[in-house]
């Protein structure tokens, strides 16, 4: 992806004064910014710590540089996802069920929303509990196919792949930044300390 390339620092042998955008008129129609680069913006303006993986070797790269970064290395993680834990077996994790127990919750998303930045979740990574109840640190395992415009689309994504069974407690948190951080508009709302592991997979 263009945007990611850019991000990283992927060379260009292009002079400067090519690189320069056009100027646009003001009738002009509007330039569609692309959804994972517009995800990414308000993710990271929301305060998310964003790691893009070109594939599954970095994700296990960048996860254990977290981990080491915050000193997790011996605390307990939260982990409800039987794939996921399968996933990250190599990982030498002391994985818990029980959230009091854990200092961390590593989990996946329904879906990444790109208009507000926000990730939508449901009872099938949280079950029944409420976002509160989770620990403030929070690793989530993404992938770019899992980027939709808005929380309507992910709604349908959701429902479309469901089954006819549709997940209850469906619940998005965008804030991601401490309580001191917080205004008026989000009160009430779980602020996490999340970092956001996006496997490229498209």
């Amino acid at each position: 992806m263009s945007l990611f390339r850019k991000l990283f620092g992927f060379k260009t042998d292009k002079p400067v004064e090519e690189l320069n955008p056009v100027v646009r008129g003001k009738y002009m129609p509007e330039v569609k910014v692309p959804i994972d680069e517009k995800f990414t913006v308000n993710f990271k303006a929301n305060g998310g710590k964003f790691l893009y993986c070109e594939n599954l070797t970095e994700v296990y790269q960048n996860f254990q540089h977290i981990i080491d970064e915050n000193s997790w290395n011996s605390e307990n993680v939260l982990l409800l996802d039987e794939n996921l834990k399968d996933k990250f077996k190599n990982s030498n994790l002391k994985s818990t069920k029980v959230l009091s127990e854990a200092t961390y919750f590593l989990t996946t998303c329904e879906n990444l929303i790109a208009n507000d930045g926000s990730l939508l979740f449901s009872s099938n990574q949280i079950f029944e509990k409420k976002l509160p109840e989770f620990p403030i640190n929070v690793i989530v395992f993404g992938t770019t196919s899992q980027i939709t415009e808005n929380i309507s689309e992910g709604l349908r994504g959701i429902k479309s792949k469901s089954s006819g069974r549709i997940p209850t407690n469906i619940t998005a948190i965008k804030h991601f930044k401490s309580q001191d951080d917080k205004d008026f508009l989000s009160y009430g709302s779980s602020t996490k300390n999340l970092y956001l592991l996006l496997l490229e997979d498209l």
